[in-house]
């Protein structure tokens, strides 16, 4: 996996949401009216000769690990002289209690970064792992896991990140990496004539010939209509079992296939015996919760 780090997004990202908790203020206890990063708490009552040492773990065991560089790059954003190692590297399962990254520096650097580096890390474990659960109920029908757009805003590449971490296959990033029509796509071409769709393709195709292109069908014949264009793919949205089966037959060496809508955990498994190709998740990336993380930590002894 390419460190999520790597992008510029992402550290925009960090950027601001380390602004969000050290707006740069006038600190009174700072000569020349100095604007800088500020912790008010922390500036009030932490030693700026403290060193802290210490450890992120989880909670609970069966986390997979995502977002450990990004936890570093908040802990060097903040202070270029913190050190961290990484332990657990991300796509790594850890038990409960067992450390993930360790950390030393001054302790004014690391109470200033901790929420945010906890704030990413939660998140992005609770997508790893529930994607890493979607992947293993369906390993042995070889079905894609893939994420969708319901990200959120801002927060995309690490999300997206997230589920490759976890196993899974990132759909497309934004509308501008694949033609993927829906039903309101549908409904604006020539009036949402089911029988249309095949003239759809060739239209997407001729004004982004670079471009897959993926419809979304309801039914057995606007599966049958879209075939014949041979998109590159063909959405199954809110199908039954049966019925995708009879859709998985029809694409057979034409169009790979993607189920969508609406699918748990506990309904994978018979998802993916349809033979589809892959199964796209919003759950992955909008209602995975937060993993319990923890930040423990102690001050080493101050020289007299």
């Amino acid at each position: 996996m390419k460190d999520v780090m790597q992008s510029p997004r992402a550290k925009a990202a960090v950027r601001l949401a380390l602004e969000e908790d050290l707006v740069c203020v006038e600190v009174p206890c700072r000569r020349g009216g100095d604007k800088s990063p500020c912790d008010a708490t922390t500036l009030a009552l932490v030693d700026p000769a403290a060193v802290a040492t210490g450890q992120i773990y989880s909670k609970g065991t069966g986390c997979v690990v995502a977002g450990s560089t990004v936890a570093k790059a908040v802990l060097k954003a903040v202070d270029p002289q913190v050190r961290v190692k990484i332990l657990k590297p991300d796509g790594s399962v850890v038990k409960s209690g067992e450390p993930i990254l360790e950390f030393r520096g001054k302790a004014r650097s690391i109470l200033a970064a901790e929420r945010t580096a906890l704030n990413f890390m939660q998140r992005m474990c609770a997508t790893a792992t529930l994607t890493k659960k979607f992947v293993d109920a369906t390993r042995k029908y070889g079905t894609l896991i893939l994420d969708t757009r319901k990200t959120t805003p801002g927060l995309r590449v690490f999300e997206k990140y997230a589920v490759t971490c976890g196993g899974g296959t990132n759909h497309r990033m934004g509308m501008y990496d694949r033609v993927l029509m829906k039903d309101n796509h549908r409904r604006l071409w020539k009036g949402g004539d089911p029988d249309e769709l095949d003239q759809a393709v060739v239209a997407a195709r001729k004004a982004f010939p670079k471009l897959e292109v993926e419809v979304e069908v309801e039914s057995l014949r606007e599966c049958a209509s879209a075939l014949k264009a041979k998109p590159e793919w063909i959405m199954l949205d809110n199908m039954s079992c049966a019925d995708m089966k009879k859709c998985v037959k029809m694409c057979r060496g034409i169009s790979k296939t993607e189920a969508s809508g609406g699918i748990t955990l506990e309904r994978a498994k018979e998802v993916a015996a349809t033979g589809v190709t892959a199964i796209s998740l919003g759950c992955l990336t909008h209602s995975a919760g937060s993993i319990d993380l923890s930040l423990e930590w102690k001050v080493e002894k101050l020289k007299s």
